[in-house]
């Protein structure tokens, strides 16, 4: 599809329901279902702080990135914002960092994939099962979004139908002991085995790498706006609702797991999930789970294939990446772009085989910077965008920063903080060295590339998607 000067341009295909459960399905993923139990350890029931306390500076992010979405919705929306508001190399290096984090992240779920496949066929080498899964989530990259958006709308749906699942019957076992015998089990649990905090509140502060992975993936709200119907209305809803299903998700799961287990025991004997259907009497608890973390997988892969075409659809846009990389395919689809991010992520398959056992550490600790590094840069892109507005133009935004500016220097105080825990951790200190020497890799061929001369039409730039 073309626009009327030429350029490539991509469909607006997506309802309000496909971008919600898109970013749901790209947040509710390793996150809770293998990376909380390692955030249990940590913190013990005081986790619940962690993400409650977390999840209310990823809301103030979303809102940030929602009120410049809404006031110019562009496709690979933050890198754009980035190069509007903050100068040419920040959108850059933002969209070349967003592209990495999620390559970086999507090599772990092809790889949890093939883990996850051998649980019902052991004699399949696991690579087999990564590649065919890579094979599969780029097809579905080709669709057109309208369909994509459909197929991925059904991956979160049955991750989310579970863990509702879970909590209700976590609950009748709490309160009525159904599954036990008829004893309910109560919340004890929450401060007999150490108190609150059983580790204090260190503990809670390193957890926070961990917690802040978790909900890496919700800024895909803002990558979907140029391909979103009616984005004033529907990218508002979606960012509204997300935050609030997002912890009632975390929270609501955390909370009942750690009533009905000693938060020490969570996963030494299994998945908390598991154990939990188990004790409810479904036998093929194990089966089951084994599913939903399998789609939870695939999920998330289908999201970082989808954001990472957007992005290098964007830079090459602005002449940053290879040209054919700026090109849609007949249904509106970056392909090119598509097909290369995928060409990474086989790279990704290969390199498997020598990953060692820390791997799953480290990949989560760098995507974490990474994604840090993206939320940093939308909330000092929306600074800078209101200050560019006169008092007129802020009294006519439709969907403003709440607590402004408050909220965006909190925010960024918070991530700061983020980033020296990590320096702190030995687990996840590898990030805070890859982190800034991959941005000063971009920040050399920048300037390499003579890319530091070129200025982009800023009246083209109003008119694309």
């Amino acid at each position: 599809m073309k626009t009327d000067n030429g350029e490539n341009q991509l469909q607006r295909g997506l309802e309000e329901r496909h971008i919600t459960l898109m970013s749901l399905g790209a947040a509710i993923g390793v996150g809770l279902f293998l990376g909380a139990g390692e955030a249990i350890k940590m913190a013990g029931p005081g986790i619940m702080l962690a993400y409650a306390f977390s999840g209310l500076i990823i809301f103030f992010i979303m809102r940030a990135l929602g009120e410049m979405a809404i006031h110019k919705p562009v496709a690979g929306s933050f890198s754009k914002y980035a190069r509007d508001y903050l100068g040419p190399l920040a959108g850059y290096i933002t969209g070349w960092n967003y592209w990495f984090l999620w390559v970086v992240t999507c090599m772990a779920e092809i790889t949890a994939v093939g883990i996850y496949m051998e649980f019902w066929f052991p004699d399949i080498p696991r690579w087999i099962w990564a590649l065919a899964a890579l094979i599969i989530m780029t097809t579905v990259n080709f669709l057109a979004v309208k369909a994509y958006g459909e197929l991925e709308f059904w991956f979160a749906m049955i991750k989310i139908v579970v863990i509702v699942a879970m909590i209700i019957c976590g609950f009748g076992m709490i309160l009525f002991g159904i599954g036990n015998g008829g004893v309910a089990t109560g919340i004890e649990n929450l401060w007999n085995n150490g108190g609150f905090f059983p580790n204090g509140i260190k503990g809670v502060l390193l957890s926070l790498q961990m917690v802040m992975f978790a909900y890496l993936g919700v800024e895909m709200i803002g990558v979907t706006a140029g391909e979103v119907k009616n984005p004033e209305k529907n990218l508002a809803k979606a960012i509204d609702t997300v935050f609030w299903r997002i912890m009632i998700f975390y929270i609501g799961s955390l909370f009942v797991i750690m009533a009905i287990y000693p938060w020490e025991e969570i996963g030494t004997k299994g998945s908390p999930f598991v154990l939990t259907f188990k004790q409810l009497g479904v036998p093929a608890a194990a089966g089951i789970i084994n599913f939903v973390v399998l789609t939870a997988a695939l999920s998330a892969c289908n999201s970082g294939i989808f954001s990472t075409g957007r992005m290098l659809f964007n830079l090459a846009q602005h002449g940053e990446a290879p040209k054919p990389f700026g090109k849609v395919t007949k249904g509106g689809v970056p392909g090119m772009a598509v097909l290369a991010s995928a060409g990474a992520l086989l790279a990704g398959v290969v390199l498997n085989y020598v990953v060692p056992a820390k791997a799953f550490a480290w990949v989560t600790s760098i995507a974490t910077f990474g994604a840090i590094w993206t939320w940093g840069i939308i909330l000092l892109s929306q600074l800078r965008f209101r200050k560019s507005l006169d008092k007129e133009k802020v009294r006519q935004l439709k969907y403003k920063m709440p607590l402004y500016p408050l909220s965006s220097y909190v925010s960024l105080a918070f991530l700061a903080l983020v980033i020296v825990l990590m320096a702190i951790s030995e687990n996840t200190r590898i990030a805070v060295i890859v982190g800034p020497l991959w941005i000063g890799i971009l920040t050399a061929v920048y300037y390499a590339k003579g890319f530091h001369k070129r200025y982009p039409d800023q009246a083209d730039d109003e008119k694309a998607v």
